[in-house]
């Protein structure tokens, strides 16, 4: 009840406010797990993807460990599904609970680069997405955001196709040296969806 409430008053403010442009909505998988990665340029940023896929499509976003220790905030990201990840290391218990909602066909939310980009080039991605993909055997959905900056003007979103991640056959564990190569094409992906928005 309360995403459903969130999602409605913070789409009618986009829409309205923001001037929210979707496109590629059709690129969004209707079911099984999805890693959805995304440049990430505001604190809007997962606001605004949660409100640009269908409400049927719940995004579980995995949110720096700072921002649950924030008074109401806290609570209120974590009742919309959102989990902690403490930044620095391999947060073990975030990856189990990315997993188990992959695993159960939800769609979990990621910004490779880590955290708010305040450039214009996109940063080195972290490894948790490839990692996260390989290992659960779901697609990527490569997502560009752009004009979240500010409290006015324009905003677009841009989904791609989803990426199916090719392991060798044989194959248990994916090392560092394919998984750093993965995360760059993911990288690549969400470029190309930018650049294809400024054309």
């Amino acid at each position: 009840m309360l995403y459903r409430i969130a999602w409605t008053l913070c789409r009618f403010y986009l829409t309205i406010v923001r001037r929210l442009e979707i496109t590629g909505l059709e690129n969004i998988p209707a079911g099984g797990g999805v890693v959805l990665v995304s440049n990430h340029i505001s604190y809007w940023d997962p606001v605004v993807i949660g409100c640009s896929i269908p409400m049927s499509r719940n995004v579980y976003f995995m949110a720096k460990h700072e921002l649950f220790t924030i008074p109401l905030m806290g609570p209120l990201i974590k009742k919309l599904g959102a989990f902690p990840v403490k930044r620095g290391g391999a947060d073990r218990s975030a990856i189990r609970t990315a997993l188990s909602h992959l695993e159960n066909g939800r769609m979990v939310g990621i910004f490779p680069e880590g955290t708010r980009n305040k450039g214009d080039d996109m940063m080195d991605p972290h490894l948790g997405a490839a990692m996260l993909s390989t290992r659960a055997g779901v697609p990527v959905l490569p997502v560009a955001v752009m004009g979240t900056r500010g409290y006015f003007g324009k905003i677009f979103m841009v989904f791609g196709e989803p990426m199916v991640i090719q392991i060798e056959s044989g194959v248990k564990k994916v090392g560092r040296k394919e998984l750093s190569a993965i995360s760059s094409d993911i990288m690549n992906s969400i470029a190309g969806l930018m650049a294809f928005k400024k054309r």
